[in-house]
């Protein structure tokens, strides 16, 4: 292990989670928008009520994504730094952990400064509950159900695939992520198109969103790794995401405190398992949630960097 050498795939995911701390997402132009609306644009022209057309639809866009970033990693073999200034810019562009911490403390400071209106406008920018008559500990709980979720989705899962496959993993993960936020609705419209889109998104996180609540719990404050390991194993599956619930029941387990409950989507409301055995979430929780997310950040962009320089990436 000590003579190991750390590869240009493994500095350039490292490099790459410290861009997007310092510098977060760019305010025009991100690529992810780009490739928004090229999905846009093929979804008027494909768009069908039938599965077969959402898979077309998915499987060339993700499949895509992922042929350019093999292209772009064999025009670059053979040059390390190239290669890892490649990979760095590539991890920024799909990372969002620094926007999303920017998003939780912007909830906080409306909630603190008891602005309910500002708040629930915001809601939006990470979930989409709807906001309408909730309170300031409602929207303390959205708030932290969203981070503990989309720390995974935002900044894990990008740093695995980065890990397993470089540059095609860390784009096309990005794809299919962001192909379930635009159709991968149980709707009328998306309940078949899109059930492709949210099926291919379930696959690609459910080994990051068990990352993501291990190493919630490693990095969880003194003297609450058993509980938090207690609640993830408890009631990490009992969430109706595959996924989701065994980041929030880490994240409820660390910061002792209780997630889950009453959620209204489109005029439904969805009753949900509760998470955890704390009090419900509080303003100030957000802060909490916030720095754990930045820890779990850190500590999987390390391990992500041993396992691309173990795969010699």
């Amino acid at each position: 292990m000590s003579s190991m050498r750390i590869s240009s795939r493994a500095v350039g995911l490292v490099a790459g989670v410290a861009l997007d701390a310092a510098i977060g997402d760019p305010r025009r132009g991100h690529p992810v928008a780009a490739f928004g609306r090229v999905a846009s644009a093929l979804e008027k022209k494909v768009y069908g009520d039938s599965r077969p057309r959402g898979v077309v639809y998915a499987g060339s866009l993700v499949g895509g994504a992922f042929a350019g970033g093999l292209l772009v990693e064999r025009a670059v073999k053979g040059r390390p730094l190239v290669r890892a200034g490649v990979t760095a810019v590539a991890t920024w562009a799909v990372l969002g952990g620094t926007s999303l911490g920017r998003e939780g403390r912007v909830m906080r400071g409306f909630l603190e400064e008891g602005d309910l209106v500002a708040a629930r406008g915001r809601l939006g920018h990470l979930c989409a509950r709807d906001p309408a008559g909730l309170g300031a500990d409602e929207l303390a709980r959205a708030t932290v159900e969203s981070i503990a979720e989309n720390t995974s989705d935002a900044s894990i899962a990008p740093l695995v695939w980065g890990a397993v496959a470089g540059v095609p993993g860390l784009v096309a993960y990005r794809a299919a992520n962001t192909l379930d936020a635009m159709v991968g609705y149980r709707n009328a419209r998306y309940e078949r198109f899109g059930w492709a889109s949210a099926r291919l998104d379930d696959l690609v996180n459910w080994v990051p969103a068990r990352v993501t609540g291990v190493v919630a719990v490693m990095c969880a404050p003194r003297g609450r790794r058993g509980e938090a390991w207690r609640v993830l194993r408890r009631d990490g599956a009992s969430h109706p995401s595959p996924n989701a619930g065994r980041c929030e029941a880490a994240f409820a387990g660390a910061l002792d405190v209780r997630l889950g409950g009453a959620n209204a989507y489109g005029g439904q409301v969805e009753k949900r398992p509760e998470l955890g055995d704390g009090r419900s979430p509080e303003v100030g929780d957000i802060r909490r949630a916030v720095g754990l997310s930045r820890r779990v950040t850190v500590v999987s962009a390390m391990l992500c960097a041993l396992v691309a320089s173990v795969r010699k990436g």
